[in-house]
């Protein structure tokens, strides 16, 4: 088993893990994920085309077609938690986008910067490894991001499904819809028809992974999950396409990294109900480690924005 170090070199606080650090799941972090309906677009790839192309009918109840939830829907959803985290702590946030660009829309990129923004990279001139988000996230060819981010595996099949590699159950479906014509004389002939490609009833996990451990990263990621959750059913703040059908709303949670691997697949047993240990191991994390990991974020990002208050040693993080 590997040995969890974390790197604490760009916060001026003093970090201490209140638990031994090897009895934590990182170096990854899985995110739970429940979601009614998701919308991906193009980013879902299926295996119907194990199915023959005579007996394949997409609406068949009896399809058992998995696939992959493309992981740039999903960096890009995470992504914009991380920076609303950032932003209601009173900083800036690098703009994805790249400072150097020609955009279609340059009054708007500007009015981006001025709305919880800085340019890419342009946190890179005070400190050099930038700002948390730069710095996990990655920016210019020489700074590929400390976070791995995997695509999820689906299958509606429970049984075939293993959350330690970032599966979930998910029922695919693809749909259509038509406009038709207003008029009595054409009697509601198809104007266009256009197909969509939908998962139902997702149930599972996200695999993160971090290339450096660093306690700031584990403080932003579940800032940002919690945040992502709790505004669920803004639009800003849904996952994929489809939003105002209703898809993309996320339940979604960090899963307590104090867990054992079987007690991360207890989780998701709807058959299993949380042991005493696994609910001391909660109370463990929400009273004494979150907040450790979240201190650690806010040291960081006072660090860089010099009107932030630096959290006192001993502070609660909250």
């Amino acid at each position: 088993m590997a040995v969890t170090v974390f790197e604490t070199g760009d916060i001026e606080v003093e970090f201490e893990c209140p638990v031994d650090p090897d009895d934590l799941l990182f170096p990854n972090v899985y995110v739970g994920l429940e979601i009614d309906l998701l919308s991906p677009g193009d980013g879902v790839v299926t295996d119907r085309h194990h199915a023959s192309a005579d007996r394949y009918e997409a609406d068949d109840p009896m399809n058992q077609i998995g696939g992959q939830i493309s992981p740039f829907t999903l960096s890009g959803w995470l992504r914009h938690g991380c920076e609303a985290v950032l932003q209601e702590a009173g900083a800036t946030a690098c703009h994805p986008g790249e400072p150097n660009a020609d955009y279609m829309r340059a009054e708007t990129y500007e009015r981006d910067l001025e709305s919880g923004y800085h340019e890419k990279g342009a946190c890179t001139d005070a400190h050099d490894a930038g700002c948390v988000v730069y710095d996990l996230f990655g920016g210019f060819g020489d700074q590929p991001g400390k976070l791995l981010r995997r695509p999820v595996s689906f299958s509606p099949i429970r049984r075939q499904v293993d959350v330690l590699d970032g599966e979930a159950e998910a029922h695919y479906r693809q749909l259509s819809s038509q406009v038709r014509s207003r008029n009595d004389e054409d009697g509601g002939q198809p104007l266009r028809q256009a197909d969509r490609d939908v998962l139902g009833n997702v149930e599972g996990t996200w695999k993160l992974t971090l290339r450096e451990v660093k306690p700031e990263f584990v403080g932003l990621l579940v800032e940002a999950v919690s945040f992502l959750d709790q505004h669920s059913h803004e639009f800003a703040f849904q996952v994929g396409g489809a939003r105002n059908f209703g898809a993309g709303m996320a339940d979604a949670w960090v899963v307590n990294p104090l867990y054992s691997e079987d007690e991360v697949r207890r989780v998701f047993n709807r058959a299993q109900d949380a042991t005493q240990a696994m609910e001391r191991k909660d109370e463990i994390w929400r009273s004494e480690c979150r907040n450790a990991f979240v201190r650690a974020l806010q040291a960081r990002t006072a660090a860089r924005d010099g009107d932030l208050p630096m959290p006192a040693q001993g502070g609660d993080g909250s």
